[in-house]
């Protein structure tokens, strides 16, 4: 029995819901596959651009007036762009959820992009990449990106650079919008005590008039990968480090299975190898962390940490060293069991925020065509053997295949 329910509108925007008896707080957004990946090279920063400006004045509101629309009742209004989606999102009472959906429903499709606005919103994002730069351990993940999907749009700084954010205009939103907007690649998606019917019901009357798009736009993998070694000067006292390589895509049969090799040397658990190694038993980092991101069509693995510069490489020693315990050996039944229920335990208290299920169910959706439960996740998870961890360990963690950035200081 599925806990969500899933309404397709006339023109292909779809409508997801699930139902929470026992809450005060709606929580509904609408997410767009579009991304900054789906900038061609002369509209690098453009996505990000248009989520600011969304909030900037529509043909019925004011920038103040989508202010205060939510803010006057307690509720909260944001967005935000990823390699692969924009996303609306807004927090009330339930009793404002109409409301709620008015607006986002209004920032989404009717901008109108004031020139005057874009100009003031131009110097908020030069001050935003400013800040950004202001601090290497978020610069170096940006920068790692472009190391790791060189030459490709993944690669991209999402923020865009000051270059190409000081020529646009107007017509260069507009353009973006019909060149990527597609209806059947747009969930509205909400969290609530609210019945399925009165989502419906409400969309519909908010939405039914947005024609149905189509676009013929076919993103396109990466082809080409090779490692790479850079080192950056900058100002600062820390040296910050990336490593890692290109990894699986979202459908992978290898997604989950690496997802939890990856939880297992560096997740977020105190007890993850790495950090139980470099930190707790050496103190040679405040913090040290592995991803795994997955996108449609490839992804990535990074480590991250940073370290005083005499301390490198007997960090990058212990690092190595960690990664070849897990290509030597095997996970015993005990080592395998509690990886598994750690990341069951993580996942099922992500799965408490409302908000972050709200928002998973849109991403899912737009991603797999599918919401999976807790209940079938766990299922894959307890179905991964050690033989398939230690595989994927050698065939993944390679060290001729790793790229690497130091963000070093100046001398």
């Amino acid at each position: 029995m599925e806990d969500y329910q899933l309404h397709t509108m006339p023109n292909g925007i779809r409508v997801v819901h699930k139902q929470l008896t026992h809450t005060q707080i709606a929580h509904v957004g609408i997410m767009l596959d579009i991304g900054s990946r789906d900038e061609q090279p002369h509209q690098q920063g453009l996505a990000h651009f248009w989520e600011h400006m969304a909030f900037k004045g529509t043909e019925r509101r004011s920038n103040l007036q989508i202010i205060n629309r939510l803010e006057n009742v307690g509720g909260e209004l944001n967005a935000y762009t990823t390699k692969e989606k924009i996303c609306f999102h807004a927090s009330v009472l339930t009793e404002h959820f109409d409301k709620a959906l008015d607006l986002l429903s209004d920032i989404t499709f009717h901008s109108v992009f004031p020139e005057k606005q874009i100009e003031r919103e131009r110097n908020v994002i030069l001050e935003e990449i400013s800040m950004y730069y202001d601090s290497p351990e978020d610069a170096i993940q940006d920068d790692f990106d472009g190391l790791i999907f060189e030459g490709h749009q993944l690669g991209a700084n999402i923020l865009g650079d000051a270059e190409s954010l000081k020529r646009y205009k107007k017509e260069d939103f507009q353009t973006f919008i019909v060149q990527n907007l597609d209806t059947e690649k747009i969930v509205v998606s909400s969290v609530s005590k609210l019945p399925f019917k009165k989502v419906v019901d409400l969309a519909e009357r908010l939405l039914k008039d947005i024609p149905a798009s189509r676009t013929n736009r076919v993103r396109q993998a990466p082809t080409f990968y090779r490692p790479q070694r850079q080192e950056m000067s900058r100002n600062m006292t820390q040296a910050q480090i990336a490593m890692g390589r290109q990894s699986y895509a979202l459908n992978d049969e290898k997604r989950l299975p690496f997802f939890v090799l990856s939880n297992l040397l560096g997740g977020p658990g105190m007890n993850s190898r790495l950090n139980l190694s470099v930190r707790e038993k050496y103190g040679l980092v405040y913090g040290i962390d592995a991803q795994y991101t997955p996108f449609t069509d490839t992804g990535y693995f990074g480590i991250y940490f940073g370290t005083e510069p005499r301390q490198l490489n007997k960090t990058f020693s212990l690092i190595h060293k960690e990664l070849k315990t897990l290509r030597e050996k095997q996970l015993t039944s005990h080592q395998l069991h509690v990886t598994k229920q750690q990341l069951m335990g993580q996942l099922a208290m992500s799965e408490e925020g409302n908000m972050s299920y709200m928002l998973m169910m849109a991403k899912s959706l737009l991603d797999m065509n599918r919401i999976e439960s807790l209940e079938h996740l766990f299922g894959h998870i307890k179905a991964i053997t050690s033989q398939q961890l230690w595989d994927l360990a050698n065939e993944m963690f390679t060290l001729d295949q790793f790229s690497y950035l130091s963000f070093l200081p100046e001398n």
